[in-house]
């Protein structure tokens, strides 16, 4: 542990703070850009990556989806794309600061053209917790960094789509974590670019509460069938995470 603190204060820039995600590994977070939440964890959760895969993960912000697809998953290699500097940057060297530099590559552009670093069907996986709101939808934080990071400024969900199924293997997955009032229209941009979706699940912060995020899995070039899975459901009452949340972070408490 001595080692690690020693590293990590040759790592860290002003502002940051080092986070402990309770698996052995961690995450250099800076509280003025966008900090993953529960929904990152919920997809990296969600996705599967089978031995000897390739995975993906568009909008990767800080790198939190790679890194804990690297440690719960036996897939062979992880990507990370992310379009702001600051954010790849952080993202580096939380990889470097685990030590996971064999495993994950993370990768500074823009998924709107992928063309430019990836050959077409050369993953098995993709993953993304894309913006979720429109560019009109909600309040503009009056962070730009945040404002990026939760509104379609710089990518469409379409756009999104588009490149996933391009570096898709044929039979290959999508993954992603979304907010249910804009499902009508994933599930359509997803069928238009050969993007069958084949599981979903959706997420209640309460048993008596609507719904606030929904995980789906679409396989490439898929037959049509789709299984909605159980509800998750996260808090059992304020503060206090349900059995299948503290089996997800695997805290057991």
């Amino acid at each position: 542990m001595e080692e690690k603190i020693t590293k990590a204060s040759e790592l860290l820039r002003p502002g940051e703070r080092l986070d402990d995600l309770q698996n052995g590994y961690w995450m250099i977070q800076n509280p003025e850009q966008f900090c993953y939440g529960i929904d990152a964890v919920l997809l990296a959760s969600y996705a599967k990556v089978k031995e000897r895969e390739r995975a993906l993960d568009f909008c990767t912000g800080s790198g939190i989806v790679p890194i804990l697809l690297k440690a719960k998953t036996k897939g062979q290699h992880f990507t990370g794309l992310e379009i702001q500097h600051e954010s790849a940057d952080m993202a580096k060297r939380s990889v470097k600061y685990n030590r996971m530099e064999e495993w994950i590559e993370i990768i500074e552009g823009d998924v709107c053209r992928t063309e430019e670093y990836f050959p077409a069907a050369s993953f098995d996986v993709v993953t993304c917790n894309p913006p979720y709101m429109t560019g009109s939808h909600g309040l503009t934080n009056a962070s730009q960094a945040k404002t990026i990071a939760r509104h379609e400024v710089l990518c469409s969900f379409e756009d999104i789509a588009k490149a996933a199924a391009r570096v898709l293997r044929p039979g290959g997955r999508f993954y992603l974590v979304h907010r249910p009032f804009r499902l009508a229209e994933i599930l359509f941009v997803l069928k238009q670019y050969q993007l069958e979706p084949k599981r979903m699940q959706l997420v209640y912060p309460f048993v008596d509460k609507k719904p606030n995020l929904v995980l789906l899995e679409a396989a490439k070039g898929g037959r049509p069938r789709i299984t909605v899975e159980k509800p998750l459901i996260v808090y059992e009452k304020p503060g206090v995470y349900t059995e299948d949340i503290r089996i997800l972070y695997g805290d057991g408490r």
